[in-house]
């Protein structure tokens, strides 16, 4: 692969500031940006954040609408280190569990799967009923791997957007992407 690219999904789940921050942290990597929101993150976007469209989309190097499904992300051809889809909402998790690809993030997140690439959900709710857990299972059992925004307390958070950077940090970790400023366990600061 000559330009390393990677898609971030952003779905309707509370916590915008999650696909935000991942936007925020992959501008300084030397990495195309793949950017597709669903309408749900639109209105969570405008209930949750001061943040405008297009500061949003000013962050990705291409921004696909929800409903192309012949955009290029939706090609296994089209090679990327994977999918981040920070937050994923539960509907999204149930259709990628379901192989039900009928928007441009689930048929994105499907592609990703049948190439055997990365796929990371940073899954937002609880608590989680039988049905959830069994997608995530399902999504797990295909090589997905269930990323639960969960704080990291050990690091001594100072601020809500300390919490959030360390989650998607350790998110792109899995890409293996550095985006520097992550303390770890056992490292001091």
């Amino acid at each position: 692969m000559g330009k390393r690219r990677i898609i971030v999904g952003i779905s309707g789940a509370s916590g915008f500031q999650y696909g935000m921050k991942a936007l925020t942290l992959l501008r300084d990597q030397d990495i195309e940006v793949h950017l597709v929101v669903t309408k749900g993150a639109e209105v969570t976007r405008a209930m949750e954040t001061h943040w405008q469209r297009e500061q949003v989309v000013a962050l990705a190097d291409e921004v696909h609408s929800i409903h192309h499904l012949g955009a290029a992300i939706a090609s296994g051809s089209f090679k990327t280190l994977g999918m981040i889809i920070a937050p994923c909402s539960m509907n999204s998790l149930a259709a990628i569990a379901h192989g039900l690809a009928g928007n441009l993030l689930t048929r994105a997140a499907d592609v990703i799967l049948k190439e055997r690439r990365r796929l990371v959900l940073m899954v937002r709710e609880t608590p989680l009923n039988l049905t959830q857990i069994r997608n995530m299972h399902l999504v797990s059992e295909m090589g997905g791997i269930i990323y639960p925004p969960v704080p990291a307390f050990y690091q001594q958070p100072q601020s809500v957007d300390d919490i959030v950077h360390h989650s998607v940090a350790r998110a792109l970790d899995l890409f293996d992407l550095d985006v520097g400023d992550l303390t770890r366990w056992g490292e001091k600061k």
